[in-house]
């Protein structure tokens, strides 16, 4: 049997108030939405377009510094990659200077995908950092990245 204690109510409100996790999941949830909800007329969730922009650079790309940018662990990126391997956005190549290692390609019509849907992105992006208490969205990203 346990011999738990109650907690006060008032405990519960403090945490409420102040917990930096809870703010940041309520956050992140609310913008997760807003992306979701403005990328939805190009086809995209706000995660599926941070993965196609984490892969639009000169060379593709290995999964490792991938999954890190995201923030991700290998398991799910994969999972994350598999739909936009279906709609033929992305394909996983094997690594020619490592054969056991996989390297990630957006193809022509993902980067058509992403060609589109960066002007909304764009735009929403704008819109949330001039509704920012005063515009202070700099330091906001600064902070975000310290937490990181």
């Amino acid at each position: 049997m346990s011999n738990a204690t109650e907690i006060p109510f008032a405990t519960t409100l403090l945490v409420r108030d102040t917990c930096l996790c809870l703010h940041a999941q309520r956050a992140a949830r609310a913008l997760a939405r807003l992306f979701d909800d403005a990328l939805r007329p190009a086809g995209l969730t706000n995660g599926q377009f941070s993965l196609l922009m984490s892969l639009n650079r000169p060379e593709p790309p290995p999964m490792g510094p991938v999954a890190r940018l995201l923030a991700m662990d290998q398991t799910t990126l994969t999972a994350a990659l598999k739909p936009l391997q279906r709609r033929g956005w992305v394909e996983v190549i094997t690594n020619p200077k490592d054969k056991r290692a996989r390297l990630l390609r957006l193809t022509p019509e993902g980067m058509g995908v992403l060609v589109a849907a960066l002007p909304i992105w764009e735009s929403t992006h704008a819109a949330l950092e001039k509704n920012l208490p005063e515009g202070n969205a700099e330091r906001l990203r600064q902070d975000l990245q310290a937490l990181a």
